[in-house]
Order: C-alpha cells, then sequence, then structure tokens
C-alpha cells in the first residue's frame, strides 16, 4: 500500500462489498518499472518563468552535466580496457597453458568450461575466441572440439558487466535493476549451451550446417579487410601511457610455438626497424622491474578503484539529469512500443541497434556493461535490454571472423567455419528465446537473480565466484581424475538438479500432482532451503554486508519488523512498552511527506478511506489489528 501525501492513502486498499470492510493485501509499487512518473516533474521552475540569468546558468549547467557524463563514459571504457589487461596479466599464461592440453578439450564439457575460465581470466571473449581460432588454423585443434570452447567463451564474457553492476549495491532498488540486466546475458547463454551442446554433440548441428556453407563457394582467396575499433582511437592515448601488451604472444602460448616461463612477459617491447636493439616502448609500466602476476594485481586494484568511481559518479550524474522532460523524453523514446503490427519490430530494431554499437566499439563487454547502470537507475526496460543485449551477441562474432580472415589461406577455411559457428550458435540461441514472447525465459530468469540479490547483497559475489570460478575449477578437476570419476560424480549431480528444478515448477504450476510432503519444502532443515542460515553467518562475519532478508525497496522503518516477514506477524510495537503503532513508524518516507509500506506479504489490512479521522492503531500480543479508528476492520 502507498499513500502518496500524509493522509492521502492508495485506493487500491480500499474495497467495499455490501456495505462491509474487506481485509485486502496492500499493494507493491512495480521495482522493474522505468521512471517514475513523480521523476518527470519539474523540480525546479519552468523555462519560461526563469529571468534571463536563469536560462543561461540553467543552460551552462546542462552542458557541462552533458559534458562531464561524456567525459565519465569514456573513463568508464579506458578502466575497462585497464581491467582487461590486468587480468591478462595475472592470468594469461595460465589460459594458455590450459589451451594447449588437446586431449582434455575432447571432452565438450571440459572445453565449455575451459572457454568459461580462459575468458574469465583474460577478460576478454574476443581474445579467447581469437585464440581458438588461431589454434584451429594451425591445426592443433579441431573444428568439432573448438566448438564448447567458443560456447564457454560466450558465457565467460558476461562477467565483465556483472561485476559492473555491484557498482550499484548501496540502492536495493536500483541494484536488483542492474543485477537482473547484467545477468540477463548470462541467462541466455547458459540456456542457449544447456540447448544446442547436446544437440552438438549428438547431431553436429553446427559443425555441419557450417561445413555446408564453406562447401558452397570458394574461400581461399577472401581477405580481411583488417580490424576498426572506434573506441580504441579515443581510448588508446590514455591506456597505452599505462600498459601495453602482446597479444600474438597469448596466441604463440597457447599453440606451443613460444615459451611460457615465467622470464617470458606479456608486456609489449619496442625494436628499431632492422636491429635487435630493445628500446623502450614508453608506457608506465615497462619501467618497472617486477613481474607481470604482481604489475597485474597492481593494475587489477587500479582499474577496479577507477572502474567504482566512474560508476558512481555516473550513476549520481544520471540521476541529476533524469529530472524534468530528459526523463519523460527518455521514457517515451528509448522504451517506446509502437502500435501494432510495428511493435513486432520494436525489438528486432534494438537488437539492430546493438549489434552495430558492438560491431563499432569491437567488445560486446563495453556495450553491456555501459547498459547495466542505465538500466539500474531505471532508463531503460529489462525488456529493452534483453534484444539490445542479443544484438551484442551477434555483434561480438564478427571479431572472430576477422580473426580469421588473417590466418594463411591453406587454413582459411577451417578458422572461417569456426567463426560461422559462433555466429550460428548465437543466431539459433535467439531463434530459440526470442521470437515467441513466452519463450524468453533469460528475463523471469534474470528478475529472480536480481529480486534475491536485492534481498541479499552478498549473493552477487558468490554467484560471480560460483558460476565464473568454482563451477568451470570443478569441472575441470574432475576432468583431470579421468572419465570414470568424471561420469560417476556428474551425472547424479545433473541428475539431481535437473530433479529439484523439475518438482520446483510442478509446485508452482500444479501442486496437486505431487505428493503432501513434496508440495513445499518446509520438511527440509533451514539451511537447505533457504538463504537465512548464511545470511546470518555473513552479518556476524561482516556487518555492512548483510541487514537481514528484507525487501529491495524498504525504508529504513522496516528495522522495526522481525526479520522473519514470511508470516502474519511482521506487526510490532515500537517499543515494547508501547502497544501504539502508528502509521508513521510503519511507513517509510522522505521529509513524513511520502510514506510507503511495502514488502508485508501475507498481511491483512482493514479499510482505509482516503482522509482517516486518526492515525494510529492498536496491536496486541496476538497481532491482530483492532479498533482502528478509520472505519470498521476485519481481524486478521
Amino acid at each position: 500500500m502507498t499513500a502518496k501525501k500524509s493522509g492521502e492513502f492508495s485506493p487500491a486498499v480500499v474495497v467495499d462489498q455490501n456495505g462491509d470492510t474487506r481485509v485486502v493485501r496492500p499493494v507493491e509499487d512495480d521495482p522493474w518499472a522505468t521512471l517514475p512518473e513523480d521523476m518527470c516533474e519539474h523540480s525546479g521552475p519552468k523555462w519560461a518563468e526563469l529571468s534571463p540569468g536563469g536560462k543561461v546558468r540553467r543552460l551552462c549547467s546542462g552542458v557541462a552535466k552533458g559534458a562531464l557524463l561524456l567525459f565519465l563514459l569514456w573513463l568508464f571504457v579506458c578502466s575497462l580496457d585497464l581491467l582487461s589487461a590486468s587480468f591478462r596479466l595475472v592470468g594469461g599464461r595460465q589460459a594458455g597453458r590450459v589451451f594447449r592440453d588437446s586431449d582434455l578439450l575432447k571432452n565438450p564439457v571440459v572445453g565449455l568450461m575451459i572457454g568459461v575460465l580462459a575468458t574469465v581470466l583474460v577478460q576478454s571473449s574476443s581474445t579467447s575466441t581469437s585464440i581458438v581460432v588461431t589454434m584451429v588454423g594451425t591445426g592443433l585443434l579441431r573444428v568439432r572440439d573448438a566448438i564448447p570452447i567458443v560456447m564457454g567463451a560466450n558465457i565467460g564474457t558476461s562477467v565483465t558487466n556483472t561485476v559492473v553492476s555491484l557498482g550499484q549495491a548501496s540502492d536495493r532498488r536500483e541494484f536488483r535493476r542492474a543485477f537482473a540486466a547484467a545477468t540477463i546475458h548470462d541467462m541466455f547463454n547458459w540456456l542457449a549451451v544447456i540447448v544446442l551442446l547436446p544437440l552438438e554433440v549428438a547431431t553436429g548441428y553446427l559443425e555441419k550446417t557450417t561445413d555446408a556453407i564453406m562447401s558452397s563457394g570458394d574461400w581461399h582467396h577472401v581477405e580481411g579487410a583488417g580490424q576498426q575499433a572506434f573506441l580504441q582511437t579515443i581510448t588508446k592515448p590514455f591506456t597505452e601511457l599505462l600498459v601495453q601488451l602482446d597479444k600474438k604472444k597469448l596466441e604463440e602460448m597457447a599453440s606451443g610455438q613460444t615459451n611460457d616461463t615465467d622470464d617470458v612477459s606479456l608486456l609489449k617491447t619496442c625494436f628499431e626497424k632492422n636491429s635487435t636493439t630493445q628500446e623502450l616502448c614508453g608506457y608506465l609500466l615497462e619501467r618497472i622491474p617486477w613481474s607481470d602476476t604482481t604489475l597485474g594485481a597492481c593494475l587489477l586494484v587500479t582499474s577496479l578503484v577507477l572502474l567504482c568511481g566512474c560508476l558512481v559518479s555516473l550513476v549520481r550524474l544520471l540521476h541529476s539529469l533524469l529530472g524534468g522532460p530528459i526523463a519523460s523524453l527518455l521514457r517515451r523514446g528509448i522504451n517506446a512500443e509502437p502500435p501494432f503490427p510495428y511493435s513486432l519490430l520494436t525489438g528486432y530494431c534494438a537488437m539492430a541497434v546493438g549489434c552495430c554499437l558492438t560491431v563499432l566499439v569491437q567488445s560486446s563487454s563495453v556495450f553491456t556493461s555501459a547498459l547495466t547502470p542505465l538500466a539500474g537507475v531505471g532508463m531503460v526496460s529489462l525488456e529493452r535490454i534483453y534484444p539490445l543485449t542479443l544484438g551484442a551477441n551477434i555483434g561480438t562474432t564478427t571479431t572472430g571472423l576477422l580473426a580469421a580472415l588473417a590466418a594463411p589461406p591453406s587454413n582459411l577455411r577451417d578458422t572461417l567455419q569456426l567463426a560461422f559457428c559462433h555466429l550460428f550458435f548465437n543466431l539459433t540461441g535467439i531463434l530459440l528465446f526470442y521470437p515467441v514472447p513466452r519463450t524468453r525465459l533469460p528475463i523471469p530468469l534474470a528478475k529472480a537473480l536480481g529480486n534475491v540479490t536485492a534481498e541479499y547483497r552478498w549473493f552477487s559475489i558468490l554467484y560471480l565466484l560460483v558460476m565464473f570460478l568454482a563451477l568451470p575449477a570443478s569441472v575441470f578437476a574432475l576432468s583431470m581424475a579421468g572419465p570414470v570419476v568424471f561420469a560417476c560424480v556428474g551425472v547424479p549431480l545433473v541428475l539431481f538438479v535437473c530433479l529439484v528444478l523439475l518438482v520446483n515448477v510442478v509446485q508452482r504450476r500444479r501442486p496437486s500432482l505431487l505428493p503432501l510432503p513434496l508440495r513445499t519444502w518446509s520438511f527440509l532443515p533451514e539451511w537447505a532451503r533457504s538463504l537465512d542460515p548464511l545470511d546470518r553467518l555473513v552479518a556476524r562475519v561482516c556487518c555492512c554486508c548483510s541487514d537481514g532478508p528484507r525487501r529491495a525497496d524498504a525504508g529504513p522503518a522496516l528495522g522495526l519488523l522481525p526479520s522473519n516477514t514470511s508470516q502474519v506477524n511482521i506487526l510490532q510495537p515500537v517499543s515494547a512498552s508501547s502497544s501504539v503503532l502508528t502509521l508513521d513508524s510503519v511507513a517509510c518516507g522522505v521529509g513524513g511527506e511520502y510514506h510507503t509500506m511495502n514488502g508485508f506479504e501475507n498481511v491483512a489490512f482493514g479499510q482505509l478511506p482516503t482522509t482517516p479521522k486518526k492515525r494510529q492503531g492498536k496491536a496486541d500480543n496476538n497481532n491482530t489489528i483492532h479498533d482502528w479508528d478509520f472505519g470498521n476492520t476485519t481481524a486478521l
């Protein structure tokens, strides 16, 4: 229930049937809504009401904020570039060693996890895909074995925007939207892999389809047009002052052409033309006599600090810009839905925009990471983020195509075939999970993750560690023990997870089909069915990481409520000595003007007229609310 102003209550809770008051649940604001209407109101005088000096000041302020926004976006992209370089310095050598074990790569599941791990280590799906394309071009890897690695690289690339979403963790409502916008990429990639990897292993769908395309023409005389990255032109002058990496050394290490001992550095070295004399390239890290790992760790900390600073500044600046007519324009523009039948093409137009922008910047991570804070502040809806992300998935395949075109003519066919496998993997995923609205499963899955993360903010860190490090590393470790151990451990785990998911679906859709004990998980211990025990543990270790399970849109007054809000007894007196519960004590607001009663589940309220006589009620020890002065009520 929401009362917009003091003394005004939402009519959604006023139900009058045959003269009696019926108990209803309070109505909660939509946490996934974009910019609310009250943000579109003018926070100050209108333009026509301003004096000439006031108009000049407002115009100068708008121009200055726009210039600052562009600068912060540029610095944000630079920080992502430095973050990628730091991960390559720290884990690039290990990624190269992983790719060299061709026996392990013959297992498609292991290949998938290696693709995830390698992409996380180098923080770039373009780099890991280019390494795989190079290995296929040199004959070290078959196209069939490389396809799962490319699928894993597609999953690993979404770690960047998931990390970026952590920058909005201070506001639960924004964090819910930002984390969902970041993980919608993960959900699509995982769903596509779950469907297409078994299909590929069983039928060779991608390999045979692309082989038919390659057999239809002569590809030996095709030449690459060169890689054009628009953002590199404007970010290189800054990033190359700090660090420069030799990307070819990673490919050579993966293919075994170069020794990967610790004395071989990934830092770029410069030579004079027609000379073997080594000269300095002029970047900062070149002058520091430390190992690649130490330099990478220092650069990692620096880039993360820079990234967080940019995100905090961007979010605050966006909040200041999203007032008045700008907010209204953005609401109608970015999230616009034209009338039927043109509305059917809106998502595909968004895909085209996402694809073109990703080709322009040559990085899906940069594009999707830039969308994450915009979704967090409510500028872009999750339904619009989804097709933009799918377009970015298509656009990132151009990097693999360009890398394939750089291969020798004798190996051009295989490298191009793998690049086309990457493209058709994404196109098939889009056909499976976009055209029919009911099949857009990544959206509700991302919303579910956003809800959990808003309630338990530490869950975002756990998600990152498990999905991008622990799970791939565990599968890789099991594969090292041999195929028998891998099958004996992996198959029961997969069957168990599938069974739990099936029971959960039936519990929600058709619980009558299940035996009575299985209709809920209440028979299990709390740690097996809830995150509350882990939340209490986290709260003991780090009080700032968790304030107990509460709703994302809850205000500070919800501290008055017990931690278990799933029962009816969530309304308690303000203090032990007082049995009077004022409405203001439960409502949250700003300056006592706006009051919200959100986050109350399974709670019944009496009828609340528009103009109440008194603003208080009584609660007894049985948690029954009675004697409201607003009118007749029904006990809970």
